[in-house]
C-alpha cells in the first residue's frame, strides 16, 4: 500500500476515533458529575450562560475529553503510520489543539482551565500517545 494513503488513513481515523472518544466522555460525564442547578448544558448559548456556576469538578470531564481523545488519536494514527509514526501523532495532537483553542474564545472558561487544557491535554498527550505506540510495534 502507498506510504502516504496508509499515514492519510492513520490520521483519518486517529482523528475520528479521538473525537469519538472526546465526545462520548462529554456526554456521559453529566451522570458522573451533574451540572449546576441551573445550568443549560445542551446548548452552546446555554453553556455560555452559566459557565459561571461551574466549580472547579465540572472541569474534569472536558480535561479528560479532551487528554484521552488526543491520547488515543495520536496512539492510533502512530500505531497505523507506515513511516513517521510521531510526526503523525504530533499532527493529531495539533489538530485537537486547534479545537481547544477555538474552545477558549467560544466559550468563557475560567483561565486555569484554558491554560491547564492548552498546555498538558494536547501535544503532551500526542507524544505519550506517539511513544506507546511506538513501544508496541
Amino acid at each position: 500500500m502507498n506510504t502516504f494513503f496508509k499515514n492519510t488513513v492513520a490520521v483519518v481515523i486517529g482523528i475520528v476515533l479521538g473525537s469519538i472518544i472526546n465526545m462520548a466522555l462529554i456526554k456521559i460525564s453529566v451522570f458522573v458529575i451533574p451540572p449546576p442547578e441551573g445550568a443549560d448544558v445542551s446548548t452552546m448559548e446555554g453553556l455560555n450562560a452559566s459557565i459561571h456556576l461551574f466549580r472547579p469538578s465540572h472541569f474534569i470531564f472536558p480535561f479528560l475529553a479532551h487528554a484521552v481523545g488526543t491520547l488515543f488519536g495520536a496512539f492510533l494514527a502512530a500505531k497505523l503510520s507506515s513511516n513517521h509514526p510521531m510526526k503523525l501523532a504530533y499532527g493529531i495532537g495539533f489538530f485537537f489543539l486547534l479545537g481547544g483553542i477555538a474552545s477558549v474564545f467560544m466559550l468563557p472558561a475560567p483561565m486555569w482551565f484554558n491554560s491547564l487544557d492548552l498546555l498538558v491535554a494536547y501535544l503532551p498527550m500526542a507524544y505519550l500517545g506517539g511513544k506507546l505506540a511506538i513501544k508496541k510495534k
